[in-house]
């Protein structure tokens, strides 16, 4: 699958906002490694839970931050959000973003992506990671916080879902643990 081609799957930059805007899914764009079946099943197992969802497929969401010490990597591409995305994102209450399976990598995509929104955040990934990961590259967490001085964003992470594996499909135990930590910031 290369960036663009639909095949029934989200493309790059496409966005679909519900009636009231609650809660955003945020997919990386489509790449041969990006595949969005896990943000596309995440976001209708939430919806399916009557919770008001819209999904946004960046624009610019694969490759390596610019700030992040991994830039000079072979990825061949810069992560990015662009302001309008932005806007997109913070008119809702909460946003969950989909991430990849390297540690390192997810928490410089996580504080590059969401340095300007400023809602809550539920992080979805593949790797092994925790508050204390994300703390230590100025990500404020519910449970970490980086020194005032070191903080990147705006957002707080609020939850963390590991072991949602790109292009598989979500297992249902992960869908119902998506759904409770959504649930529990939306009270």
């Amino acid at each position: 699958m290369s960036l663009k081609v639909g095949g029934g799957l989200a493309q790059s930059g496409t966005f679909s906002e519900s009636e009231k805007p609650e809660v955003i899914v945020i997919a990386m764009s489509p790449h041969r490694r990006h595949v969005t079946k896990p943000v596309c099943e995440i976001t209708y197992g939430v919806r399916e839970e009557g919770i008001e969802t819209s999904v946004i497929v960046l624009n610019k969401g694969m490759g390596i931050p610019e700030d992040s010490p991994f830039v000079g990597a072979p990825s061949g591409s810069i992560c990015e959000i662009d302001s309008d995305e932005i806007k997109q994102i913070n008119r809702h209450k909460l946003a969950v973003i989909h991430l990849g399976s390297v540690k390192e990598h997810v928490m410089y995509k996580a504080r590059s992506m969401l340095r300007y929104v400023k809602i809550p955040v539920i992080v979805v990934c593949q790797a092994a990671v925790d508050f204390e990961d994300f703390a230590k590259v100025g990500m404020k967490t519910r449970t970490v916080k980086p020194k005032p001085d070191k903080i990147w964003s705006s957002s707080e992470i609020v939850n963390i879902i590991t072991d949602v594996t790109r292009g598989i499909s979500v297992p249902r135990d992960k869908l119902d643990e998506i759904v409770r930590k959504i649930k529990m910031v939306l009270k």
